[in-house]
């Protein structure tokens, strides 16, 4: 008896072990909550995209589950992998801390570099090559001591090296050719490279002499005073397998001639005479020109008349003329001069000269919002630093700023590879036009600072996140938003660009209105921020593709199609922001079925049907709405989204229909400081829980 119990004793043994075994690796394979939550957030900001199987936006074990690209090490995710996809929009601000690998190659990736990308101080490579990035790089690369392999080329970054790219110790191969990239290249000097390709960029000055020291090294297609007469062949990043075990050098390529001036030819007798020669002609021609000048000033003597300084006045003449008349800002959207603005005086374009021909700067031009210190905005901001940013958008990043006296602003460092050269000219005409928009449903401008090259515009706080987040990304909070304060945030919004494009002399048009530029307050009432920055949009070369913009599910027809945009643009713009307060849906959805991904689309068909329109609403509402208000919401809708921008209503009539629509509803009173209106729910008191419209 003993003896037959012994194997199944050993048996039961064996299978306890299995399952601690099988247990030890379940608990070793839960994800850190961290990593899962901004893998989470990449998956739901690229619109949940189908090729990333096993990819969830509601938690989950990456790293036990093996989702696609994704590379664990114990519960950290430290290898992420989502090359060769053809993902959208910009990189999320929220990535795994503990990647040591990054690859984000060859994708359709717009906007610039996160800033979270300065945190991952365990990175050896990070790949962010064929995209469409753009604006300046950033100071992301002063904690990112373990990085051996950076490749950020061909994309549309501009500006100049940042500075803590020179703290980059460990970095061996560097790609950021075919870019627009522009300033010296000092920077990366002392850095132990081993490939260096910055071909195809707008860098100038000299090329360092430490750079005759790197192996591999890529210089054509820049403006350095001393580079080589001859380019090397082409270097290009190798392929990378999906896990690297440390970097891949690149191949060999020929040598470079950095100082190809000390390795000339035989041919210096010829160039020699052909300068002695254009010397010599030259000397002639001053010699004639001081004898006319002299004979010129000797007539003038005879005749009693004023002496003429003709060299001085070509010197004059030669500085004025840069300096002619600036364009004036006809433009739509780059002034603001109507009589309710109260405009402080006319803008002037001259420029006064001193007795010495030089020009000074030209016309101080009158703002009234205040001058900030940098200094004062990075002690408000803590340094701009992570934990106070608040957005990102084209022309930079918005930072909540805590002054000493308790004021509470948003701060917009705009980034300057976004500005023109006559955008940086003329900042402060834009500064002045927006600081006098006074609406109750748009964002003031309070502030600016042009210190140091530096371009900063201060906004009132407005602490209740953006209509966007509370409609798509917080748990529950879509509740808040009753029928009632839908309506009101449409028609908010509606009266500011009725404001803008019918009140402003010129007209403004906002050009980017979208459910991410509605910031709501604690009473959520809306408030429209950007209004007036079109004039300072970037450069036509460094935007994206108006294909691109047209497939984010905002943009009219006309623009997607030819880059057309106007006041009817916004119109309709603004039908896809209530077709989200109607539906809770994003306006592009690839996570959905193809006949919905577009929320345009999907919904226009259904909107004159009663029962497909109801089961179009948003189920935070839970019902709660009146089906005749609902069904003049959805007329509005229509109007304003039809494909010809001609049948669009302009937004004067589409705040009249608002408003009769909550006339119609019996709006029990009215004050000003509330969209000029004030809206009441029935109580259990009033016999109902339902809204009053």
């Amino acid at each position: 008896m003993e003896i037959r119990e012994r194997p199944r004793t050993a048996a039961l043994t064996a299978a306890l072990v299995g399952v601690l075994l099988a247990l030890a690796a379940v608990a070793e394979a839960d994800t850190d909550a961290a990593d899962v939550a901004a893998l989470g957030n990449l998956f739901t900001s690229w619109n949940s995209p189908s090729q990333l199987a096993g990819w969830s936006a509601s938690g989950g074990d990456p790293c036990g589950a093996a989702w696609m690209g994704v590379t664990c090490s114990g519960s950290a995710v430290t290898s992420l992998d989502l090359s060769d996809n053809n993902f959208h929009d910009a990189i999320p601000y929220q990535l795994p801390a503990n990647l040591s690998y990054m690859n984000l190659a060859r994708n359709n990736l717009s906007g610039n570099l996160p800033y979270s990308i300065s945190n991952m101080v365990s990175l050896e490579y990070l790949n962010l090559s064929h995209n469409s990035l753009f604006q300046e790089i950033g100071e992301l690369f002063g904690n990112l001591k373990s990085l051996s392999e950076l490749d950020v080329s061909f994309n549309n970054l501009t500006g100049n090296l940042p500075i803590s790219m020179g703290s980059l110790s460990k970095l061996s191969s560097l790609y950021m050719q075919n870019n627009q990239l522009s300033g010296t290249i000092d920077v990366l000097s002392n850095l132990s490279l081993a490939t260096l390709n910055i071909a195809n960029n707008n860098f100038s000055g000299m090329i360092p002499q430490q750079f005759s020291s790197i192996p591999n090294l890529i210089v054509a297609g820049n403006s350095f005073s001393n580079m080589p007469a001859s380019p090397p062949l082409a270097i290009t990043p190798p392929e990378k397998p999906s896990n690297p075990q440390g970097p891949v050098s690149a191949p060999t390529s020929p040598e470079i001639l950095i100082d190809q001036e000390k390795k000339q030819g035989p041919h210096t007798g010829p160039l020699i005479g052909i300068a002695v020669g254009s010397i010599a002609a030259a000397s002639c021609v001053l010699f004639t020109l001081v004898f006319c000048l002299h004979k010129s000033r000797k007539r003038n003597d005879d005749s009693n008349s004023e002496p003429k300084d003709i060299v001085s006045s070509l010197e004059v003449n030669i500085e004025r003329a840069p300096n002619v008349e600036i364009r004036n800002s006809n433009h739509e959207n780059t002034a603001v001069t109507a009589s309710v603005l109260q405009p402080a005086g006319k803008i002037t374009p001259e420029r006064v000269h001193g007795t010495n021909g030089s020009a000074a700067k030209k016309a101080k031009i009158p703002v009234t919002a205040t001058s900030y210190t940098v200094a004062a905005l990075q002690v408000a901001t803590n340094s701009f630093c992570q934990d106070s940013l608040l957005g990102e958008g084209s022309l930079g990043r918005v930072y909540k700023a805590d002054f000493p006296n308790g004021k509470v602003l948003a701060v917009k460092k705009i980034d300057s590879a976004a500005l023109s050269l006559y955008e940086e000219d003329n900042f402060l005409e834009v500064v002045s036009n927006i600081s006098r928009l006074r609406h109750p449903n748009i964002v003031p401008l309070t502030g600016y600072c042009i210190e140091h090259g530096q371009r900063l515009l201060v906004y009132e706080y407005i602490g209740n996140g953006t209509l966007h987040d509370i409609l798509h990304f917080s748990d529950g909070m879509s509740k808040n938003l009753t029928w009632n304060t839908r309506v009101r945030i449409a028609l908010g919004t509606a009266r500011a660009l009725e404001y803008l494009h019918e009140v402003c002399l010129p007209p403004i048009v906002q050009r980017n209105l979208k459910s991410s530029n509605i910031l709501l307050d604690e009473e959520y009432s809306p408030h429209l921020c950007d209004s007036g920055l079109a004039a300072l949009s970037p450069n036509p070369e460094r935007e994206i593709s108006s294909e691109m913009i047209g497939s984010f599910g905002y943009s009219a027809p006309e623009f997607a199609m030819s880059g057309t945009y106007t006041a009817k643009s916004d119109v309709y713009s603004f039908g896809v922001v209530m077709l989200e307060l109607l539906t809770g849906r994003k306006p592009l959805d690839r996570s959905r079925e193809r006949s919905e991904q577009s929320l345009v689309r999907w919904a226009t068909p259904q909107l004159h049907d009663i029962d497909l329109l109801a089961k179009m609403v948003d189920p935070a509402l839970d019902g709660m709405y009146p089906a005749k208000s609902l069904s003049r919401f959805a007329d509005i809708i229509a109007i304003c989204v039809q494909p010809e921008p001609e049948f669009r209503p302009p937004m004067s009539e589409v705040v009249q229909q608002l408003v009769r629509m909550m006339q119609r509803a019996s709006i029990v009173r009215r004050h000003s400081d509330d969209l000029g209106f004030s809206y009441r729910a029935p109580t259990e008191r009033d016999g109902g829980a339902g809204d009053i419209f």
